[in-house]
């Protein structure tokens, strides 16, 4: 949902966040992925990591 918030192909997104393409689908079918990558997707989309797994609806939650 994000990716296509931003207008972006998952080559490209998977790049700025610096993992490889079959990760970031891997991600966006379902597989959780490491900590260190949870927050470079949480970093590149501006959202918090909670909200992305889904324990807060507050998709800025971060920002205090």
């Amino acid at each position: 949902m994000l990716r296509k918030e931003v207008h972006m192909s998952q080559p490209a997104v998977a790049a700025e966040i610096g993992i490889s393409m079959r990760g970031y689908q891997d991600m966006e079918l379902g597989t959780f992925p490491r900590y260190e990558k949870l927050l470079r997707i949480a970093d590149y989309y501006d959202v918090s990591v909670d909200w992305l797994m889904g324990r807060t609806e507050n998709r800025y939650a971060h920002r205090g």
